[in-house]
């Protein structure tokens, strides 16, 4: 195979046919999720109230290494995987670097992220079990429209609570999830008790993830034969993504190189898991010695600078409280253009491998990564996700790194979606309009200090 070959594509009959469960191998797994009232674990039971029976199975276990992906799922992931692995010649060009840069471009999904990887089993697993309806929420509008597309393909309807300044600043990704048939409504809202309590408060309030899920919760709660469906975060979603690292491990070998550093961007955890964690159990076994970098924005850095402690996932504590690094369900972010990135915690899965030392965070200013992806985009061609912006600029900072230490490093990072319905993002920022946000600790203690200290 020559030194020169770019792009490295699976064969169908070599697309995975299961996902990979990490926490059946993790040395320590991570702390229950439990029911905020008696502090109890939550069971299958409790959780297939609001999820559907096989996510919450999936989402509980702890010991199958490896979880089939039905036949339904993988025939509609043949429309687009395997996704290229590719090597990035023009950026390493642009750098002036030995080090070798590959990036897994998940952009060619029929929504234009990885998104679509969890949205598809998800709505399959509500269909199988008789579920008509099902409810959202959406940052940056990925996730909304690749389960607009999966509730379309397996004839669920679907509402979706988008977070208002996304919802504004992004209206194409709106008309996407109309065109699918979906429901979309602008959150903070008036139609849920969680929406009007907290205009009632904040009138001008312009939204948050923790908003959204609270108001998607409430109407999936208030709704007959009608499930809630998570985009990131949680476990199970964690599995399902597991296929871009899957791939991504055959596509390397077909190169000939194995990554020193892999790194995804980070809001909830769900791209950054699906690429490192196939690669990371290796790291667990002893047998590599790989890096993970979780590349988050410096206004919401709940990695770096978040605490570890039980928390909801929204802001109106209608979820169960999970074990996370987390800023806190009552943090207000700040309106970067990367929606997707504003999510106050973490999953409980990475939380533990951060706090195990097996992977690391970093947070990345919003100027140093729009700068990141168009430098990407005149080397590469392929115009970036603002949240992807966050990975190209880690990992651009690596290759400076071993630029410095005289290494030719191999470098592996996700993009997990192209930024064609994000141009008005680009805009503002060739415009010389968007400035980075920074967080005071008296800000970060302000949400942080008013946690119930569940964990000692």
């Amino acid at each position: 195979m020559k030194d020169t070959q770019k792009k490295f594509i699976l064969p169908e009959n070599e697309i995975p046919t299961a996902w990979y469960n990490i926490v059946a191998d993790m040395p320590t797994k991570p702390l229950p999720m439990i029911n905020p009232k008696t502090h109890e674990p939550l069971t299958v039971e409790d959780m297939s109230t609001l999820f559907s029976r096989e996510a919450s199975r999936q989402e509980l276990n702890t010991t199958d290494r490896y979880i089939p992906i039905p036949d339904a799922v993988r025939e509609l992931y043949k429309s687009y995987r395997s996704t290229p692995l590719v090597r990035a010649y023009g950026l390493e060009k642009a750098l002036g670097t030995t080090a070798h840069i590959y990036f897994k471009n998940e952009s060619v999904s029929p929504i234009g992220s990885h998104k679509l990887n969890s949205a598809l089993p998800q709505a399959y697993y509500c269909k199988e079990e008789g579920v008509t309806n099902i409810t959202t929420e959406t940052g940056a509008g990925q996730w909304g429209a690749a389960l607009s597309y999966a509730a379309r393909a397996f004839g669920l309807e679907l509402a979706v609570y988008m977070v208002k300044i996304s919802y504004e600043q992004k209206p194409y990704r709106r008309s996407i999830m109309q065109t699918f048939g979906a429901q979309v409504i602008a959150s903070p809202s008036m139609s849920t008790r969680a929406g009007k309590d907290i205009l009632t408060v904040n009138p001008n309030y312009q939204g948050s993830l923790g908003t959204a899920i609270s108001e998607a919760v409430e109407l999936a709660m208030q709704t007959p034969n009608c499930k809630y469906v998570l985009g990131s975060v949680l476990n199970h979603v964690s599995l399902h993504q597991t296929i871009i690292g899957l791939e991504a491990e055959k596509q390397m070998a077909m190169a000939g190189e194995y990554p020193d550093v892999v790194i995804g961007c980070f809001g909830g955890g769900s791209n950054f898991s699906g690429i490192s964690f196939p690669f990371m159990r290796h790291v667990i076994s002893g047998e590599k010695k790989t890096r993970f970098i979780a590349a988050e924005p410096t206004s919401c850095p709940k990695l770096t600078r978040g605490v570890f402690q039980y928390d909801y996932g929204d802001e109106a504590g209608y979820t169960p409280m999970m074990p996370m690094f987390t800023l806190g369900h009552n943090f207000s972010p700040a309106n970067i253009h990367a929606g997707g990135l504003r999510y106050h915690g973490a999953g409980t899965i990475v939380s533990q491998l951060l706090k195990d030392g097996y992977m690391e965070g970093e947070d990345i200013p919003q100027l140093e990564s729009f700068a990141a992806g168009r430098l990407f985009a005149q080397a590469e061609g392929i115009i970036p996700a603002p949240e992807s912006c966050h990975a190209i600029a880690s990992a651009i900072r690596r290759v400076k790194e071993a630029t410095e230490a005289g290494r030719e490093d191999v470098i592996l990072f996700c993009l997990s979606g192209h930024g064609l319905i994000d141009m008005a993002s680009y805009d503002q920022y060739l415009a010389g309009n968007l400035v980075n946000y920074e967080l005071s600790e008296e800000e970060i203690k302000k949400t942080t200090d008013s946690l119930e200290k569940i964990i000692k």
